[in-house]
């Protein structure tokens, strides 16, 4: 995992996200509200080995690269195990497909080695759903930035963190707000409403529990460019 330098700036930025992430704790939001938002599960649609993952498209998802990929040699998980289940509350969703097919950015494995600053993958789903896809877009560090995710703690419900603020460090973000296992995959959003723009990737969570991101980069917007 990558360390960060705790410069000052960065002692700054925690102290602020900590202070509003005192005022605003996360909250679990319905479904309906967030219906582009689901879990991944990859060993079927009744498992614990699950992450977050996004419509980008109506056909499919954003997530993290080591949801789908064997850390150890970065093969890909079986494609039968995945199902994208948008939505999710506990008891209905907004619409649910198997995997078809995963693009992996091509630098989340270099050498043999796993590289975190680009982990991220999109997946291709058999179907589309109704759901409408959130775009993407970029911003300027620290925030502030909403993050949300199906935690291990809560795995039946989606949790959404506002309010946050980061730094970034070697290319990875690090967000002063709490995440958990489970959130991988999951977006980090900016704006409200029909502004709103997914701007990261939830990748990994510190020894502190604070969420390291990977930011929206060129190869994720060719992704999507053909879409449009």
């Amino acid at each position: 995992m990558l360390k960060t330098i705790p410069t000052l700036g960065h002692r700054i930025a925690l102290t602020l996200g900590g202070l509003w992430l005192a005022l605003c704790q996360p909250d679990p939001a319905r479904a309906e509200d967030e219906p582009a938002i689901g879990r991944l599960n990859t060993a079927g649609y009744r498992t614990s080995e699950m992450c977050t993952a996004t419509l980008i498209a109506p056909d499919r998802a954003l997530t993290a690269a080591h949801c789908v990929t064997r850390p150890e040699d970065g093969y890909l998980k079986r494609l039968t195990d995945m199902v994208f289940v948008a939505g999710w509350n506990g008891s209905s969703h907004s619409g649910a497909s198997r995997i078809k097919a995963v693009h992996v950015h091509p630098k989340a494995f270099s050498g043999g080695q796993f590289d975190l600053r680009h982990d991220i993958a999109v997946v291709d789903l058999n179907e589309p759903l109704a759901p409408a896809p959130l775009p993407i877009g970029s911003i300027a560090l620290p925030g502030p930035l909403t993050l949300m995710g199906y935690r291990r703690s809560r795995p039946h419900r989606l949790t959404v963190t506002p309010l946050c603020y980061g730094t970034e460090t070697s290319s990875i973000w690090r967000i002063a707000c709490r995440v958990e296992p489970g959130q991988s995959g999951g977006p980090v959003l900016i704006g409200n409403g029909a502004a709103r723009r997914i701007v990261g990737v939830i990748v990994a969570v510190t020894r502190d529990e604070e969420a390291l991101v990977v930011p929206v980069d060129d190869w994720l917007r060719r992704q999507i460019a053909p879409t449009r």
